[in-house]
Order: structure tokens, then C-alpha cells, then sequence
């Protein structure tokens, strides 16, 4: 199906409202389904021309509960709550309710999506250098010093190593 600018839904709307066109008629000219143009109307006869503006949004636990408990009490379709709450997508509430049913109140957490962001370990950044002169500090000098030492004798023995080895190749 295609996506539909603000200004096309909202036309479809006062086309519909106008009482001149069907529903059948409008999604013919425009090229959807009936149900779409039925579904604009529902929207913006509860939350006006807002209705049509995208929001990207993440719903709390209590505000899934709420739209859950409204349509049940109430008895409202699935369309007409996603309406009334305006939420984009009808579906949403049905995997709601779904989530609901089979894995209790938990499932309507919401859970962080994405990659984890990149945080600095909080260790490194409150570990503070030590005062010059201090013996923590000349103690970190020393360890350092014997690692940049081991390093050397280990590369040097093998350099050592490659020159002494009877598999060297000889350039043509």
C-alpha cells in the first residue's frame, strides 16, 4: 500500500465528509482500500487534523494498559481505539493485546531496540593519576619501565630467531 501525505488524507476526509463520494469511490481515486479511507475518517473525527501527523513515539507500560483496559471497558473496535488514542497503526494494539494474554503485565514493557550505545568504563574515567613523585606513581614508572623491557627482549629474540632459520628463501 502507499503512503499517503497529510494533505491527501486530509482531502479524502473532507471528500468523504462532504457526503458526495463513498468510501469505495474515494479509495478507488486514490488508490487504496476503503478500510484506509474509513480508518482516516475515524481519526480525524477524534483528534482533527493532528491525527495525520507522524509521531515517533515509545508508549509507557501504564499508557498500553490504559488503551487495553479503554477498549474492553468500552467495548471499541481496534480501529476506533487506535483512533481515539492516536496510534498510528491499529495492529499495535492488537500485539498488545496479544503480549498481554500469553506473557502477562511484563510484556507490555517496553525494551530498548538498537545497538547498546558505547560507554566509557566509569572505572577508567574515576581512576585518578597518582601525584608525581609519590610512591604509587613511582611504582607504575617501575612496572611500566620492566614491561617496555620484556617487550624489547622479545622482539629482539625474535629477530634472533629469524636471521638463524635454515628455511630462509634466497631472492631470485
Amino acid at each position: 500500500m502507499a503512503k499517503f501525505s497529510t494533505e491527501d488524507k486530509l482531502q479524502a476526509v473532507q471528500r468523504y465528509l462532504n457526503g458526495n463520494e463513498s468510501s469505495y469511490e474515494l479509495a478507488k481515486s486514490f488508490g487504496t482500500d476503503n478500510k484506509a479511507i474509513l480508518k482516516w475518517v475515524k481519526q480525524y473525527e477524534h483528534n482533527g487534523v493532528e491525527a495525520f501527523v507522524k509521531l515517533y513515539t515509545n508508549y509507557t507500560q501504564q499508557f498500553k494498559l490504559d488503551v487495553l483496559n479503554y477498549m474492553i471497558e468500552h467495548g471499541t473496535s481496534i480501529m476506533e481505539t487506535a483512533a481515539i488514542f492516536n496510534i498510528a497503526a491499529p495492529s499495535t494494539i492488537l500485539v498488545w493485546k496479544k503480549q498481554f494474554e500469553t506473557q502477562g503485565l511484563d510484556a507490555l514493557q517496553s525494551k530498548k531496540k538498537g545497538r547498546p550505545s558505547m560507554k566509557k568504563d566509569a572505572k577508567k574515567q574515576t581512576k585518578s593519576k597518582p601525584l608525581e613523585g609519590s610512591d604509587e606513581a613511582l611504582e607504575a614508572r617501575i612496572k611500566q619501565l620492566e614491561m617496555e623491557n620484556e617487550y624489547l627482549k622479545k622482539l629482539n629474540a625474535l629477530v634472533q630467531n629469524k636471521k638463524k632459520s635454515p628455511n630462509r628463501t634466497k631472492r631470485k
